[in-house]
């Protein structure tokens, strides 16, 4: 374990009666980094995300969360992190600004209209933030919910599955949200089944396996336990998402209204492999 790791988890274990989940689990998160902690479904990932948050107590082991040990400081933990579950937790029958301004109040803080206000460009929202969240699309109410977790600054955000049911183009948004936390100093700990998502936005990445992490490391260093492949030079094929982005015109820009364009063309080429 190095010593600027902002989340350590050493011999976590946890049962729910006859059935053990978590068989001791072991990892660190270095701080500002982005963490996928990959597994099936009943692999153990929220049972493990709800123990660091000290929603659930571990049968034992220890976690440490931004120097706080979890069992024992709980009250310093909730203070230096933020969660965001599996589904958006906002208010549909508020706007997004309201929603923002809630929070804000929750937490004490100064201006929570500026602070609404802010949050609200920074995640691409101004344009909705008058209009009630239950009008937002899936990716709009994902990116308000993230939004929200973040009012405070806290250091360390968990993110449970935060891509679940969302449609290809509504993924990309949040997958670009997740990487600018990332780029401002945020250390983010995200659980997921998707292997892309997990490649595309992790730098190191655990696989969790009925309850233990049976590797851990960069995508490079889990690609090198394989056989080296063979070179062949193939045609490349567009796959569906890349179609699907094209003919609904995506730019990488984010959308904040519900109507979509179609202005895109679909490439193909050759690529060496």
């Amino acid at each position: 374990m190095t010593t600027d790791a902002a989340i350590r988890v050493q011999g976590i274990q946890k049962s729910f009666k006859d059935l053990q989940v978590l068989r001791g689990v072991d990892f660190d998160v270095q701080a500002g980094s982005i963490f996928a902690l990959l597994g099936s479904n009943g692999a153990g990932k929220t049972t493990l995300v709800r123990i660091l948050s000290t929603l659930l107590q571990a049968d034992a082991g220890t976690a440490t969360v931004h120097g706080f040990d979890v069992a024992g400081k709980p009250g310093d933990v909730r203070e230096s992190i933020s969660l965001t579950g599996q589904f958006a937790a906002v208010d549909e029958v508020l706007t997004g600004r309201e929603n923002l301004v809630l929070v804000a109040k929750l937490r004490h803080l100064k201006n929570p209209g500026a602070i609404a206000d802010d949050l609200l460009a920074r995640f691409s929202l101004t344009d909705a933030g008058g209009r009630r969240a239950g009008t937002y699309s899936g990716g709009m109410r994902r990116r308000l919910d993230i939004a929200m977790s973040l009012i405070g600054n806290p250091p360390v955000i968990f993110l449970d599955e935060p891509t679940t049911g969302l449609d290809p183009q509504a993924r990309i948004e949040v997958w670009q949200t997740v990487k600018e936390l990332a780029k401002g100093g945020t250390t983010v700990l995200l659980t997921t089944q998707y292997l892309d998502e997990a490649e595309q936005l992790a730098d190191r990445i655990a696989i969790l396996h009925k309850g233990t992490i049976i590797q851990n490391g960069t995508l490079a260093e889990l690609k090198q336990l394989l056989p080296a492949t063979t070179v062949e030079y193939v045609e490349k094929q567009p796959t569906l998402e890349e179609v699907f982005l094209a003919l609904v015109g995506d730019t990488g820009e984010t959308d904040t209204a519900d109507t979509d364009r179609a202005d895109g063309t679909v490439r193909a080429g050759k690529e060496s492999r």
